[in-house]
């Protein structure tokens, strides 16, 4: 019994350690990736109608190559159902982003490759994948299951130019050989016989100018009359004055414009042809060598990561950072370390110049997701927002924790063509700076920013602050008024003569209210009061009854604002009868619901935009472009509310034709455009 139990011990001990050397063999999801996509094939690929896809990818293909490449791109050998893994990651030399396939078809990938692929470019091939280029910077690599494809960017790392340290490389001495190349050959060419002067020749030069001068010929008037003098001077003399020589005692004279206007000029010498120099080959050579050496540079890390891919037991292993705020059910996922892409990026050594570092990687130190959904109806696109530091988390969620004031949700109507809203803590607001810029300096003045930020707190009355504008406001756009101005153009006689001519246009006017709440009346009205007091201000600035107004002018793009403050409100907005309660419908209602439900919201009717955009466009093209997106915009809605320990924000886009899904609406709508965009290239040629 002893011996039996002894041995399944050891056989537990050997599968536990079997699979724990099978766990520890997945590629791990480099460290400083800072960003993962996942895009979930089971969903998508039943949204996709490959019968309309397929048509136009291979257009895209044909216009590209001059004809498509792949007949079906449905059947690539991609197992378009399975899930995809991508990631980006940034370092200060290298920048990589990375795709992983499953295959349910090896020898269709690989065909589709070969058709992808320049010609007569070899497969590598290693013990467990094989691999090509498909550019120079773009590599695939696949084995009968999976395929891995990475695109590398790679630029030599070199010292800290932010600190005014440079390190001079073979590439940088490479460069130098080749400028010094170049010049030796120019010298070569200016040592060469110089052809006689050819007057004609000079003249359609003059001529070529006048037309280019003449896109411009406000600011170019002058040199235009130069020119047609000097066109005149040759046809007579075919040749330029002799050149005057001037006392040297004359050199610090005055500038004359006159002078130069009216004057040929004093040599042909002043003229440099500007034909290029023809490319020296050695100079070529040491491009392709560069060229050369990047490329092998770039290629050693593709297959690097190959190795280390293809070696594994072909599984990813995501860090559970990046994936708290997945969902199984959206069609992709998206995460990304904005504090890594700013902080240890392309721009590390910029910040840390002038200090922003520790600023920064506190501000950006988080982690976003993003799930995005195509439904039946509507885009959802769910962002999550959330700080890794527990106390500066806590910070912002409580800047998001504001009250409602339904007096603002009043000012929405059935004619409104979008709203943003919001219900914030503006109290709270500083708690949220104040813990940004905590430990953000530098770490040999901790002591005295801390003092700093003490001053700030006792300086600053925050209360007497929140209560002028506690945190609640909104903007609601209600229409788009057709409005005439006069505005001021030049016209030009055929001597080139300026003059101005007063025309008229029609423009679009936005009809807004802008209003928030406070809880300081009493601030906000002696401010308006010095507007329409203070002699400068007055100008502009005047008060009737309740309502104080601005007025621009006649022909200014808003004619007139008006600003009020009551039953703590202040108001500015283009008319005041959007102040006054109006009948709402069903949908108005809902809106003015979550305007006052969450700290952030905002509603946009695109097809109400557009409508009133309308006379913006007049060309024929502009029009039938119009026209067709009216008749597919829909609508679009975010809401924003502190849940689940993050700051979730929710985007919709309500699609607005017959589709078979919001997928495919985006692919219906562009489809759309690009045929109109064909059939207008075509009335053009004929």
């Amino acid at each position: 019994m002893k011996s039996l139990l002894l041995k399944t011990q050891t056989i537990a001990f050997l599968l536990f350690a079997f699979a724990l050397a099978f766990a520890q063999n997945s590629m791990k999801i480099p460290s400083d990736a800072v960003f993962y996509m996942e895009i979930n094939g089971k969903q998508l690929n039943k949204k996709i109608n490959w019968e309309k896809f397929n048509p136009f990818l291979k257009e895209i293909d044909k216009k590209e190559k001059g004809k498509p490449s792949w007949n079906d791109y449905s059947k690539t050998g991609i197992k378009y159902d399975a899930t995809q893994q991508h990631y980006a990651r940034i370092t200060d030399s290298v920048q990589a982003y990375t795709a992983h396939f499953v295959l349910d078809n090896k020898e269709k990938f690989q065909e589709f490759i070969n058709s992808s692929k320049k010609k007569g470019l070899e497969i590598s091939k290693k013990n467990n994948y094989s691999y090509v280029d498909l550019d120079e910077d773009l590599f695939v690599a696949w084995n009968d299951k999976r395929a891995m494809i990475t695109l590398i960017n790679y630029n030599k790392r070199s010292k800290n130019v932010w600190n005014d340290i440079y390190e001079a490389d073979s590439a940088a001495i490479a460069v130098d050989s080749a400028a010094v190349i170049v010049d030796s050959a120019a010298a070569a060419y200016e040592e060469e016989e110089i052809k006689p002067f050819d007057y004609k020749e000079e003249i359609e030069y003059l001529k070529e100018e006048i037309k280019y001068l003449k896109s411009n010929i406000k600011s170019n008037n002058a040199d235009i009359a130069k020119y047609q003098k000097d066109i005149k001077y040759l046809e007579k003399h075919h040749k330029y004055p002799e050149e005057k020589k001037q006392p040297e005692e004359n050199t610090d004279s005055p500038y004359s414009e006159e002078s130069v206007e009216t004057a040929p000029p004093s040599s042909q010498d002043d003229y440099v042809e500007t034909e290029a120099y023809p490319l020296d080959s050695e100079y070529q050579k040491e491009m392709d060598s560069l060229k050369a050496v990047k490329f092998k540079i770039v290629k050693g890390i593709a297959e690097s990561n190959f190795d280390t891919y293809f070696n594994s037991n072909l599984e990813i292993d995501v860090p559970a950072e990046m994936l708290n705020f997945h969902d199984a059910n959206s069609d992709a996922f998206v995460y990304a370390d904005y504090g890594k892409i700013l902080n240890e990026g392309l721009y590390k050594n910029m910040y840390r110049r002038y200090d922003f570092t520790q600023f920064l990687s506190k501000m950006y130190n988080s982690n976003t997701a993003y799930n995005l959904y195509f439904d039946k109806d509507k885009v959802r696109l769910v962002n999550n927002y959330q700080h890794k530091d527990p106390e500066t988390q806590k910070n912002i969620l409580a800047v998001y924790k504001g009250k409602k004031n339904k007096k603002l949700t009043a000012l929405i109507s059935d004619k409104s063509i979008g709203y943003y809203a919001m219900n914030v803590n503006g109290y709270k607001y500083f708690d949220m700076m104040y813990s940004f810029l905590q430990d953000a300096g530098d770490k040999e003045y901790q002591k005295e920013m801390q003092l700093v930020m003490e001053t700030m707190k006792i300086v600053l009355d925050e209360e007497a602050i929140a209560k002028i504008a506690p945190g609640n406001g909104i903007f609601v756009l209600n229409e788009l008024k057709s409005k005439k101005v006069e505005y001021t153009d030049f016209d030009y006689d055929d001597d080139y003569n300026e003059k101005e001519v007063k025309k008229t246009k029609e423009v679009m006017v936005p009809d807004f209210t802008f209003a928030f709440a406070t809880e300081n009346e009493n601030y906000w009205k002696r401010i308006f009061e010095v507007l329409t007091t203070n002699k400068e201000f007055a100008k502009n600035f005047t008060k009737k009854g309740d309502f104080y107004s601005f007025k621009e002018g006649k022909n200014g793009y808003i004619e007139q604002l008006y600003f009020t403050v009551k039953d703590g409100i202040v108001y500015l907005t283009t008319s005041t009868d959007n102040l006054t309660a109006k009948s709402t419908s069903s949908l108005s209602e809902k809106w003015m619901k979550d305007s006052a439900k969450y700290p952030l919201s905002g509603r946009l009717d695109i097809q109400k935009l557009l409508t009133g955009l309308d006379k913006e466009f007049k060309s024929t093209s502009e029009r039938k472009t119009m026209d067709m997106l009216k008749k597919n915009v829909g609508e679009m809605y975010f809401k924003t509310e502190a849940k689940g320990g993050s700051i979730e924000t929710e985007m919709n886009y309500n699609i607005n034709n017959s589709s078979e899904n919001s997928l495919m609406y985006f692919f219906d709508l562009f489809d759309e455009i690009f045929k109109n965009k064909e059939a207008e290239k075509k009335t053009q040629t004929l």
